[in-house]
């Protein structure tokens, strides 16, 4: 009995709001890649669809700071991904791969309320249902090594946010 109560906890993690909304921002992120549109437009394009419609499912508000962040974010997020891949180009990875990578690498730089194990776990799930039986190892293996850069990334962020634009003359 006990394994079951273990059980139903599992699946009601991955079912909360947070891994659905990660779920729906990494489906968005491949659809904009697949049909070469902005993930930003393509989010507000879902936006407009939900409201007043309520045969459209709304757009969590989570997802929406996951796909927003990552298409202003994407440079820097794909350099990182890149820079820890062995033998591997961004390109060749597997598009799930990618929009999975950088959801958990925009959070792991930018989400302080989200701590990095959950960021690294909920990508390694993500592989796990939508991606190949190789994939939860490779990005959990990719996620490692950013985890241990995150904190840099992190504090230079808030250091640039306090002293904020620089007035030029």
């Amino acid at each position: 009995m006990a394994d079951q109560s273990g059980d139903k906890k599992s699946q009601y993690k991955k079912l909360g709001a947070r891994h659905k909304a990660r779920r729906r921002a990494v489906d968005l992120l491949f659809e904009a890649e697949a049909r070469d549109v902005d993930p930003a437009d393509l989010i507000d394009e879902r936006v407009q669809l939900s409201t007043g419609d309520e045969s459209v499912a709304p757009v969590n508000p989570y997802t929406r700071t996951l796909v927003e962040g990552v298409a202003d974010d994407l440079d820097r997020v794909d350099g990182t991904i890149e820079s820890y891949l062995q033998e591997w180009t961004l390109s060749r990875l597997p598009a799930v791969d990618r929009a999975i990578l950088r959801v958990a690498v925009w959070e792991l730089f930018h989400a302080n309320d989200v701590p990095p194990v959950v960021a690294v776990d909920e990508a390694v799930e993500l592989a796990k249902e939508l991606s190949t039986d190789d994939s939860p190892s490779f990005i959990n293996g990719v996620l490692g090594q950013v985890v241990q850069v995150a904190p840099q990334v992190r504090a230079a962020a808030a250091a640039t946010r306090s002293t904020g634009p620089t007035e030029r003359s």
